[in-house]
């Protein structure tokens, strides 16, 4: 009786559909004449003995049911997956999966054909070893049971290996059927040899013939098992996942890395041959990986291969057998350099070069661009020498000249890539000393310049100005360019350099800095010829495009380009002269005064005056800079404390003058009368604020705010004439002295003071200094009295009046009414006398009203008996070693870095110049009284003084 016709399997061609009714959709065969049986069917028809078709009454070729096709039933799930509920069109046609024109999977409707084909296959003269090969093939496809399978594939990589691969073996292989009887075997055998058999096969397939990789990858479970099976060791599949093509975002959703890693690292012995070695396909898709959008991923991958060591195996692909090898691994060390610049010296050292430079001429323009890019990022290495012994291998290395084959492709490379050829074009032709002619050097220049001053493509501008700051030729170990600290240094800010070097030598190897001295000859020699050939190319037009490069609106480009004039301008003065200071000057010097003018970063202003040394040094430049003197000397007089450029140029413009009046100039910046509580007997600074003390007992707290002295806070907790304030800046605490026979301990480091200690000490306080333990003052008799804070007391000099004390490192200085001065050891109790005193009755009407200590020299005040006020003593051998010639009455000093300020009697404030001891300027207080105290604020630009008539003004630089 015939059999049932159902659904679909197809008899002797074995053609898979999908076949729906109402909501149930199953396999079933279909045979030629259009008629669909389900399988349970037609095996039953078989099982009875027949041999022909139950239609055409035709004999059968084979009686074997195919195994079920595993691949569609994962499609038809992966379908309905992506399409819950979904209702195929035409539900009651048969459907049919095809491949599209692109090799990808669709299903299509059935259409019965109105005649059966003939689709007998014969094959005469076949030899036995196809036929095994034929069998075997069987076996895979047709074997329900897994040895045999697994046989059939061992048996298949035996022939392949074997046999010489023709076309139609290659055909027979490649089908549908018998890939996925592959995949079967990879879903479902544990044993080693067959699994590592079959990647090898259909990698070895997969290279020969796309179709293959279009079958495997249109279901999806098929790859993830694939990747699967790599990720448990079987690196043999990492092949076979190179060929299938994944995109970028598939390759780091596989999360393979730490296999790819662990190939990369292994070794490949007990591997079979393939047609690609594992490790190639492991740096092909590790690059691939790499180039993801993915920023964090690929930062923690370039860490992970930084800290594994697998960089020294990627390394060794440079010098791989394939091309493609050579490149993604040049792809792949510039990544990792670029982000972890430590691992360069790695890089540098074990390096062949040549394999590379090699392939330069026969790739691709992106991939010319990655190994220039490559071989720019491994010349930063942290010591000069050794980048120029890689730049001779790179200009030496290679079949063909390097130089040539760099000036050809620069002529023909994209914009934003022209900076770095060019940059390394230049570095390789400076090799040699500079010529009056090269070609390589002038169109490696022009490009930069060029690049520079076009403003439609501000990444090639910014990566003309880097490229130029880079050729100064220092680097950090990260590979980072020196060349804005080394700046800094030469001008005197060596602050952040020396935490630099520091942090250098840390994570360099002891050695790494044993010849830093020829090092630097070096370094400087390299400097010199780049600095040279670039600011006489064009007679300095490099300054023309770096001015328009400072006026643009990006920051980065702004700040590259500001580093890159301040080291051509500086070098101006370093190499030989070229004539060309004046083009400089024309084009840069208005920025540099208008930046040392008005910048806020204190190291932006320090670069300016490195730049403007050099125009100072020429008449000139002098000649253009006197109208803007005012504000430059209002600068140096800001930076002297923190650059020592800024006090040598300040000597070559005081030098220059015939008086330093205009570099110290002072105006006054505002006035108090305090009169109401009598003469201003003492003034002290704090940080930002002053404190004045009053003979009416009043301590006064002031803040300097615009032209104004703002009083902050007014206190009057003494009885008596507070006679000496004195700051323990490390305490943060202010002691006040008073005739009510007390000191008082203020805590300072808030907006208003307060005391939190009071000392009974016994007797009158005239003027007092304090150390951390010990406090001394001038009592109401002789001698000078010494005061622990625990009570104790003690009297020294008892045989001297004195009239004023200075404290300097455990040394007290006594000034004494009858001219002469002391020195007391306060640890041992050891006198020492500096200058000898008067025995005259009359002497007594001559004390030393002022005493300070600066840099291990004693100044003292007093009345001008012999036409000199003001002598200065050494503190080594307390000789005289110069003399202030002022004949005003000293009542008060102060001393700063550069002046001394005297307050005399008559109201008026002296300011002479430190070093050369002559007097500058003249303050007028406005009033005939005496100028009893002064004191300056920290920065020194402040001074503020107190007069017998209780006035207090502020002065500063005009």
């Amino acid at each position: 009786m015939p059999i049932s016709r159902k659904m679909t399997k197809k008899v002797h061609c074995w053609n898979m559909e999908i076949v729906r009714h109402g909501n149930k959709s199953s396999l079933s065969l279909l045979i030629p004449v259009g008629q669909t049986y389900e399988r349970r069917a037609i095996r039953e028809w078989l099982d009875r003995g027949n041999s022909t078709c139950p239609i055409t009454r035709q004999s059968l070729h084979s009686t074997q049911l195919p195994k079920t096709n595993y691949v569609l039933k994962r499609l038809i799930a992966s379908w309905q997956e992506k399409n819950p509920g979904a209702t195929p069109p035409h539900q009651s046609q048969n459907l049919q999966v095809v491949e599209t024109d692109h090799h990808e999977p669709m299903v299509k409707p059935v259409v019965p054909p109105s005649t059966s084909p003939n689709s007998v296959i014969s094959q005469a003269n076949m030899d036995r070893t196809i036929n095994e090969l034929r069998q075997a093939i069987t076996s895979l496809c047709m074997s329900e049971i897994l040895k045999e399978s697994e046989r059939a594939v061992l048996q298949i990589e035996r022939f392949w290996q074997d046999m010489s691969i023709e076309p139609d073996i290659l055909t027979m292989l490649s089908k549908p059927a018998v890939i996925n009887g592959f995949v079967e075997i990879l879903f479902n055998s544990v044993d080693l040899q067959v699994l590592k058999a079959t990647f090898f096969l259909l990698c070895e397939l997969g290279l020969r013939d796309e179709t293959v990789i279009h079958t495997l990858t249109r279901v999806d479970s098929d790859v993830q098992r694939i990747v699967g099976l790599f990720k448990q060791g079987l690196e043999e599949a990492i092949v076979l996942i190179y060929l299938l093509r994944p995109s970028i975002n598939g390759l780091v959703e596989m999360d393979v890395v730490e296999s790819l890693l662990s190939v990369i690292k292994g070794r490949a012995d007990d591997l079979l041959k393939m047609c690609l070695k594992p490790k190639t396909a492991s740096i092909l898709l590790l690059r691939q990986i790499l180039q993801s959008n993915e920023e964090n991923v690929v930062a923690s991958i370039i860490s992970t291969i930084v800290s594994s060591k697998v960089i020294e195996r990627i390394v060794g692909s440079l010098e791989a057998e394939w091309a493609v090898e050579r490149i993604a691994a040049v792809g792949i060390l510039r990544r990792c350099i670029q982000q972890d610049g430590k691992c360069r010296n790695t890089v540098a050292d074990n390096a062949q070069l040549a394999p590379v430079l090699e392939n330069f001429m026969a790739t691709s323009d992106e991939e010319r661009f990655e190994i220039v890019y490559f071989l720019s990022e491994l010349v930063k290495l942290n010591r000069r020498t050794f980048n120029e012994q890689i730049l001779n291998i790179i200009r030496d290395e290679g079949s063909f000249s390097t130089m040539h084959a760099l000036l050809v492709y620069l002529q023909t490379t994209l914009q934003d890539q022209s900076p770095i050829v060019a940059g390394l074009l230049l570095q390789l032709d400076l090799l040699v000393e500079p010529r009056k002619m090269s070609i390589y050097r002038e169109e490696a220049i022009d490009t930069l310049i060029s690049c520079l001053r076009n403003s439609e493509f501000p990444a090639s501008q910014i990566a003309a100005a880097e490229t130029i700051v880079s050729l100064q030729g220092r680097f950090t170990t990260s590979g980072k360019p020196l060349a804005r600290p080394f700046l800094l240094k030469r001008a005197g800010l060596e602050k952040n350099y020396r935490k630099l070097m520091r942090m250098e030598q840390l994570h360099n190897n002891p050695g790494d800095f044993e010849d830093i001295s020829e090092e630097e000859k070096a370094a400087d020699a390299w400097e010199r010829k780049t600095a040279f050939v670039l600011v006489s190319h064009e007679f300095g037009l490099v300054f023309e495009a770096l001015a328009e490069g400072l006026k643009s609106k990006s920051a980065k480009l702004c700040s590259t380009c500001f580093v890159a004039a301040t080291w051509l301008v500086y070098m101006l003065g370093v190499i030989p002269d070229t004539g060309i200071r004046g083009a400089a000057r024309v084009c840069l010097l208005k920025h540099f005064i208008s930046t040392f003018k008005s910048s806020k970063d204190i190291e932006d202003r320090t670069l300016s005056l490195l730049a403007l040394k050099s125009f100072i040094h020429d008449p000139e430049g002098l000649r253009d800079m006197s109208s803007y003197m005012k504000h430059i000397l209002k600068g140096l007089r800001e930076l002297r404390k923190s650059s020592s450029l800024a006090l040598e140029i300040m000597k070559l413009l005081s030098d220059g003058q015939d008086s330093s009046a205009e570099l110290w100039n002072h105006k006054e910046l505002a006035q108090v009368d305090s009169a109401e509580n009598g003469e201003v007997l003492s003034i002290v600074s704090f940080k930002d604020k002053f404190f004045s003390g009053h003979s009416d007992g009043t301590i006064k707290v002031w803040a300097g705010r615009g032209s104004i002295l703002h009083l902050v806070q007014e206190i009057r907790e003494h009885t008596k004439a507070i006679t000496s304030l004195y700051v323990l800046q490390s305490g943060e605490r202010l002691y006040s002295g008073s005739l009510d026979k007390t000191t008082r301990v203020w805590s300072i480091g808030n907006e208003q003071i307060h005391c939190v200690q009071v000392h009974d000490m016994k007797d009158q306080i005239h003027n007092l200094v304090v150390a951390n333990s010990i406090s001394c003052f001038i009592p109401q008799g002789a001698g000078v009295k010494v005061h622990a804070w625990n009570g104790q007391s003690k009297v020294l000099n008892q045989n001297k009046y004195i009239k004023c004390l200075a404290l300097d490192h455990g040394r007290l200085y006594c000034g004494c009414h009858d001219n002469s001065i002391q020195e007391l050891d306060l640890a041992s109790g050891t006198l020492s006398t500096i200058q000898s005193g008067s025995r005259k009755l009359l002497s007594k009407a001559h004390p030393i009203h002022a005493l300070q200590v600066h840099n291990g020299l004693v100044y003292s005040a007093s009345t001008a008996l012999d036409g000199v006020a003001v002598k200065i003593w050494s503190t080594t051998n307390y000789n005289m070693v110069g003399s202030l010639p002022t004949t005003s009455e000293v009542r008060s000093m102060v001393i700063s870095s550069e002046l001394i300020y005297l307050g005399c009697k008559g109201g008026i404030v002296e300011v002479w110049d430190l070093k050369k001891q002559t007097r500058i300027e003249i303050l007028q207080t406005g009033t005939n009284g005496k100028v009893l105290c002064m004191s300056l604020d920290p920065n020194e630009e402040v001074l503020v003084t107190g007069t017998s008539e209780g006035r207090i003004q502020a002065w500063g630089w005009s």
